[in-house]
């Protein structure tokens, strides 16, 4: 086989210092990136995407790459690693009170999206009724990557945030079901057979990823690693063990990794900072690599036709399909209109609509790459809409939240011989501990300031010690009060001297505390 031979080449330290040097620089050109889609309010994903087609054979690098199996295999992982990452950063205490409403939005607003982008598809853009199905599922997936990277940005209202990351977390799965059922040979199964095949997976990924991750914060919490740098190896580890045993089980490998890992974000493990900074970088790399990728495959001189198709079906997703969607789904809940208005238009779509358009193409369903060209033209056309005006809708609703007081960032390491912990507390620019002696901190008996760095120099403090910003404490606590030593620390650095009469010491809630460390 000497053709074989030929094309089948092995990969050499040469062909290794190649791919490493293009690697780096499309890494540091996306991270450029960042900066300027931030500064012009374009969404990054689009300038990834760019990237990608910039290096495709309709670009400069004309690299031609045609594999969409490995595109899906490569896009798959990437999502575990996004959905772990968005897990990670999800306070329970803010995502609780919106459970019911985003599990409704992920299985009843999917089937009406579903049925009503179809139809348009099928009726007009004459698509044959397994096609247009094939769009309508594949389109009615909220990207997880794009709806965190959003809230980041924009400060809405606690149940608005809290429906948005559950939906984003919960829908890929059943959109995944539905998305292989209808590229299946053979005829479509009925609808209640696909809802019970829903349910059993949706059931057997949240049990596996409730036990894995419930298990891996156990562990833990209890066993001290040797070095620090473990604890965000062993994290990511954990939560790609849910997601892996989910899928292995039959079950919903995303919905396991997302709920493991919000178990893990909850369960105040040690280095917590360091391990979200690692989760983070593991996001970004993950959703660069991802978009890249996409980008590569697509054929910007073959999508023409595909153009006016795209733009009808997206007008019809946005201004029909989500809206009826939220309006059924949240039905049951009294939600005001102007929470469901901001609610429709926030359904971000991102990779996993392209992602997902890979299946058909790989499964060798007819006008599969017409399907593929669609969902990508709808994708960047009305991620360049909805990105960019949500923060202008937010406030035109009166929904964005202004800024309070910043939240403090406590990191934990175990002093297992000792059964204390020790916290590192770092004092931010807009919190009210400024001013705040150390007395007036009034901890509970069992933990106590050591030490204060000021400005590079350490000192012990006094109880008189006035704390300043940028002030870092090293607290010492006690195993049995390390969690009130944090409770109280947080009320302070949000209600200053006074969070006992503002009955703020107990509990340590207040407005952002979802982006701080533990």
């Amino acid at each position: 086989m000497p053709g074989l031979a030929r094309r089948e080449q092995p990969l050499t330290v040469h062909h290794l210092n190649q791919l490493l040097l293009v690697c780096s620089l499309v890494l540091l050109v996306a991270v450029a990136a960042v900066r300027i889609s931030s500064r012009s309010g374009l969404p990054s994903l689009l300038v990834y995407l760019g990237i990608g087609i910039a290096m495709g054979q309709d670009g400069v690098g004309n690299v031609h790459f045609n594999n969409a199996e490995l595109t899906q295999v490569i896009g798959y992982a990437a999502l575990v690693v996004i959905l772990a990452e968005g897990g990670l950063g999800t306070k329970w205490k803010e995502i609780k009170p919106a459970l019911p409403a985003a599990t409704s939005l992920a299985l009843v607003g999917i089937a009406v999206s579903v049925g009503v982008t179809a139809t348009a598809a099928h009726y007009l853009i004459g698509l044959e009724w397994r096609q247009a199905l094939i769009i309508g599922a594949v389109v009615s997936s909220t990207d997880a990557a794009a709806v965190f990277s959003v809230l980041r940005k924009v400060p809405l209202p606690a149940r608005v945030t809290g429906i948005l990351e559950a939906e984003s977390g919960f829908n890929d799965a059943p959109v995944v079901i539905l998305v292989v059922a209808f590229c299946t040979a053979g005829p479509v199964e009925h609808w209640y057979v696909l809802l019970g095949e829903i349910t059993l997976e949706l059931a057997i990924g949240a049990a596996i990823g409730l036990a894995v991750g419930w298990l891996g914060s156990w562990g833990l919490r209890h066993v001290a690693l040797p070095a620090s740098g473990l604890y965000p190896i062993a994290v990511m580890a954990i939560a790609v063990t849910a997601y892996a045993a989910g899928a292995l089980a039959h079950g919903s490998g995303f919905l396991a990794v997302y709920l493991a890992a919000m178990m893990l974000g909850n369960a105040k493990l040690p280095h917590w900072p360091a391990t979200r900074g690692f989760a983070e970088g593991l996001g970004w790399i993950a959703q660069i690599g991802m978009f890249v990728l996409l980008g590569l495959l697509v054929t910007p001189h073959e999508m023409g036709d595909d153009i006016v198709p795209a733009l009808v079906i997206g007008l019809v997703l946005t201004m029909v399909a989500r809206p009826l969607s939220v309006v059924v789904g949240l039905l049951p809940f009294r939600i005001p209109w102007q929470e469901q208005t901001l609610l429709s238009w926030a359904g971000l779509r991102g990779a996993v609509p392209i992602i997902l358009a890979t299946i058909p193409m790989v499964s060798g369903i007819a006008e599969s790459r017409r399907i593929f060209n669609i969902v990508f033209v709808l994708v960047v056309a009305y991620t360049l809409i909805q990105g960019p005006t949500l923060p202008w809708l937010a406030r035109k609703l009166r929904l964005g939240e202004s800024e309070g007081a910043a939240d403090l960032g406590i990191e934990s390491a175990p002093l297992e011989r000792l059964r204390g912990h020790l916290l590192s507390v770092a004092i931010p620019k807009g919190s009210r501990m400024h001013g705040v002696e150390v007395a007036e901190l009034r901890m509970p008996s069992g933990a106590a300031v050591t030490l204060v760095v000021r400005d590079g120099t350490s000192f012990v403090p006094l109880p008189t010690t006035v704390l300043r910003r940028g002030d870092e404490l090293l607290v010492v606590a006690t195993d049995p009060v390390r969690d009130a030593a944090e409770r109280r620390l947080r009320a302070v650095g949000q209600g200053g001297k006074l969070a006992g009469w503002l009955g703020l010491a107990g509990n340590g809630n207040g407005p952002h505390s979802r982006h701080s460390g533990q």
